[in-house]
């Protein structure tokens, strides 16, 4: 079997592994075997294969998984759907108390419950957007 053809296995079963594991770490070196494949198409002696294959996979794994795992993990910006609502102003419709009411969020009235199961909200009342659980939202007077 020719080299290259063996580096091209390798790297799709690295490249197969890495969708299972997520790492990172798997993607890089498949990668390395890839580039490694091409070399040995060109007709590389079998020593330098492997000397491109760890150079390739050095190179990878030091600095491009650190940047490529920066990017991943980095935080959601923004925030959307009810998850958006949380930390919101709203207005209170009617009473709400720790058994009901409601409230309007950015111009929707929403079932609502004080977050403070002893608090009572008069209507009108400026209140914050504590938590929404399913289609009420948990609020809590402002000061």
């Amino acid at each position: 079997m020719d080299p290259w053809l063996i580096w091209l296995i390798v790297a799709t079963v690295l490249a197969v592994a890495e969708v299972f594991t997520l790492t990172a770490a798997l993607g890089m070196l498949s990668a390395a075997a890839l580039v490694t494949a091409g070399s040995a198409a060109i007709g590389l002696p079998v020593p330098f294969q492997f000397l491109v294959f760890a150079v390739v996979a050095i190179a990878t794994v030091l600095f491009v998984r650190p940047v490529a795992l920066r990017r991943v993990r980095r935080p959601q910006v923004a925030r959307f759907g009810v998850d958006a609502l949380v930390g919101k102003a709203a207005s209170a419709v009617t009473e709400v108390t720790g058994v009901g009411g409601r409230v309007r969020i950015e111009g929707e009235e929403w079932t609502a419950r004080a977050y403070d199961e002893t608090l009572v909200i008069p209507p009108g009342a400026t209140v914050d957007v504590i938590e929404i659980s399913g289609a009420t939202a948990y609020v809590y007077p402002r000061d």
